[in-house]
This record gives structure tokens, sequence and C-alpha cells, in this order.
């Protein structure tokens, strides 16, 4: 019999609280902040702490309602519908987890409208059909507010449908503590990662579109646990996905050379 893991979750503030109280009263989730700061995980683990099916949709410029609600195909000789992940989920009672969601065509945002209030329904346009959701269905999404700019931005009118929390990067002794437990290292390495890190957070004058998120430390520990040197590490798994940029891949390397 398999057993499911349990998703290793810190929670940061009352955001466990705030989702349960949404889920019971099915009022859906917006999830704000950088990338990297445990959004997929945070949705991963109260998923599990209420027993339920979870569904994630990573939201792209490519991505249409068509993409979510579902299509025709064709099978054999007949032309059959197929439903799409967010009309599974509504007719299944699951939590629906649309990440990065400001990325998406705008069509997404028109057809999770009547999903996001009172009615909590899904208008399959192709069917002609408007589909009620179950008690249990959930919708969560989320968007980085500091990276997306212009046509990118989620309007007010969307994310006032949502109750919201911010998301922001651990603190240090929080972030040790899954650096340890994400990838087996040992609480020195993990600090001085956590440190390079935060040092790095706060080098407003490199200019970089996103700074060191807990993902990029949990790969770089789990390189060094795994035996690469640990500068090599922290250039292939934190420095180098930063930028492209040479002198600045230059004044991190260096940075990374003294403190680790």
């Amino acid at each position: 019999m398999n057993i499911m893991k349990v998703p290793f979750y810190l929670p940061i503030g009352k955001e466990v609280e705030v989702f349960e109280h949404a889920y019971r009263n099915k009022i859906p989730v917006l999830l704000k902040g950088p990338t990297g700061t445990g959004k997929t995980r945070f949705v991963e683990f109260m998923a599990h702490r209420l027993d339920k099916k979870h569904i994630t949709i990573s939201c792209h410029e490519e991505t249409s309602s068509t993409d979510l609600i579902g299509r025709f195909i064709i099978k054999g000789a007949e032309t059959v519908w197929l439903d799409g992940p967010l009309t599974s989920a509504v007719r299944s009672g699951a939590i629906i987890y649309l990440d990065e969601v400001a990325e998406a065509r705008p069509d997404v945002i028109v057809a999770i409208h009547s999903l996001t209030d009172f009615r909590r329904e899904l208008y399959i346009d192709k069917l002609a059909e408007s589909l009620q959701a179950q008690d249990d269905f959930m919708l969560v999404a989320s968007y980085n507010p500091g990276y997306q700019r212009g046509f990118k931005e989620l309007k007010p009118s969307t994310r006032q449908r949502f109750v919201a929390l911010t998301f922001h990067y651990p603190k240090p002794e929080v972030e040790v503590q899954i650096l340890v437990n994400e990838s087996g290292v040992i609480e020195e390495v993990a600090k001085k990662l956590v440190n390079l890190g935060n040092k790095i957070r706060n080098l407003n004058e490199v200019g970089l579109a996103e700074t060191v998120s807990t993902r990029l430390l949990v790969d770089a520990a789990k390189l060094i646990h795994s035996g690469l040197p640990r500068r090599l590490a922290v250039k292939a798994a934190v420095i180098e996905p930063l930028t492209d940029d040479p002198q600045v891949l230059v004044a991190l390397s260096d940075l990374s050379s003294m403190m680790i």
C-alpha cells in the first residue's frame, strides 16, 4: 500500500488558518509573492491537510480558457467532448490552483469570474451549459506583483474577488530548516547558503529581474549534499539562473566565494 508523504511546509504567518476558513466559506484564495517563496508547496500542503484532490495549472501567455474548460476532440468516427482541468475540478469538487494566473490570456480571467462570486458556476460556451461547482470545489490562484508589468497586472476588480495572502521569503532560521529538511545538507552549510541568499536579495544596485528564491537555495543544497563542491553548486544552482549579464555574474561569483 502506498502512503502519501505529507508535503513539508513551515507556516510563515496565519496563512493556514486563513486558507481553511476560506475553504469552509467557499471563498477563492489569491497567493501573492515572488517566485520560489513556497506558494505551490503551500497549496499542496493545504490540499493534503484538507484531504482534497488538487490540480495545478502553470499558466503562461498561451494559456486560454479552452485549455482550462475543455474542447471537442475526434475519437474514432465520433466527435466527443473532453473536460479541461477547470471543468474536471468543478465537477469533482477538487482544489484547482492557477499558478501565475496573470500570465494567462485575458479570456481565462473572464472564464473564472462566475466561479469567484456567489454563483460558483462555470459557463461552458461550447456546450451551452452552466455547471454548478460542487460544495468542496475551491479556486486558488497566484501571481507575482513584483514581476508583472502593464497588461500582465491583475485588475483590482479581479483581485477583489479573492481572499489574498502575501508570501515573503522566510525568516533566516525558518529558511535554514527548509534547506536541511529538503536537501539533507548539514545546518552549517544551510546557514551559509541562507546568508548568501539574503545578501543577494539586498543588492538592489545589480538590477536583477528576480532575486534568489528559496527554491534556488534548496537546489544548491541538494547538489552540495550529493557531493558537488560548494562554490560550484552555488554557481550552477543560484548564480547562473539569476542573470546572463557577465559583469553581474562576476560580482555574484566573487560574493559567493567570500561567503561559501
